[in-house]
């Protein structure tokens, strides 16, 4: 269980959970802050998991989640909702299909990065329907030879995995860190990286709070839609996932 201000974030342990039961720490209208949750607060691109919380008598919907003070994620209510009392049970369920979709798109964008090796991903958003990544990059290779190696990533079905590493570590190594914009977070001593691939030899390694599904294959097949000029150095690429998927 969480302690008072903190909430422990379920996904990190399992981006499956669906739900889960928690408590309720405090709540009004900036937010309901649970000590325990399965829902994802916005950051890195990747938006804030809507759902509901229900308790015994009540049930208010989740707007999106955010960040909250002190590693707390805070459930937004919809407009018009009740917000649970402080210290009630409630159970936490997300909406899994938009979540899931979420979860695709993330590790597809992780294999985009890897198609485009040595440029700076200057910005990004993922979305249900569409997303995107910016590099600084003068010439990005044509749309349909990204969506042919994108794909064929898909297919080999690479495992998709985590661990962590000290920041002394990730000092060590700054290479690992492809977005410049955003730098990973610290101060809490450690930083969590995504492998994409065999751990001997992994297509993409980086550091990244997100959810990701398991292996790749679950992403199914997508498609480069378009690439976008955005600046001298600046180039956009939109990937989706292909109709039926």
């Amino acid at each position: 269980m969480g302690r008072p201000g903190v909430t422990a974030l379920l996904y990190r342990e399992d981006a499956y959970a669906r739900e889960c039961a928690a408590r309720v720490l405090s709540a009004g209208p900036e937010g309901v802050l649970l000590d325990r949750t399965v829902f994802y607060a916005q950051a890195g691109g990747q938006p804030g998991d809507i759902g509901v919380l229900e308790w015994n008598g009540g049930a208010m919907a989740v707007a999106r989640a955010v960040k909250g003070p002190d590693d707390g994620v805070l459930h937004l209510p919809a407009e018009g909702a009740t917000t649970p009392p402080v210290g009630a049970e409630v159970a936490a369920r997300l909406e899994w299909a938009l979540r899931h979709r979420h979860m695709r798109m993330h590790t597809a964008l992780h294999l985009l990065c890897s198609l485009i090796p040595g440029a700076g991903v200057t910005g990004g958003q993922i979305g249900a329907e569409r997303s995107r990544l910016d590099f600084d990059l003068a010439d990005p290779p044509a749309k349909d030879w990204l969506t042919e190696r994108l794909n064929a990533l898909v297919a080999a079905d690479h495992p998709v995995g985590e661990r962590w590493i000290t920041e002394a570590e990730l000092d060590a190594e700054p290479g690992l860190v492809r977005t410049l914009s955003v730098q990973p977070p610290r101060g809490a001593g450690r930083v969590r990286l995504v492998r994409v691939g065999p751990e001997d030899a992994p297509v993409d390694l980086q550091p990244c709070g997100g959810t990701h599904v398991r292996s790749t294959g679950e992403i199914g097949r997508v498609e480069v839609t378009k690439l976008e000029n955005k600046g001298k150095q600046n180039r956009r690429v939109y990937v989706v996932l292909a109709a039926g998927e």
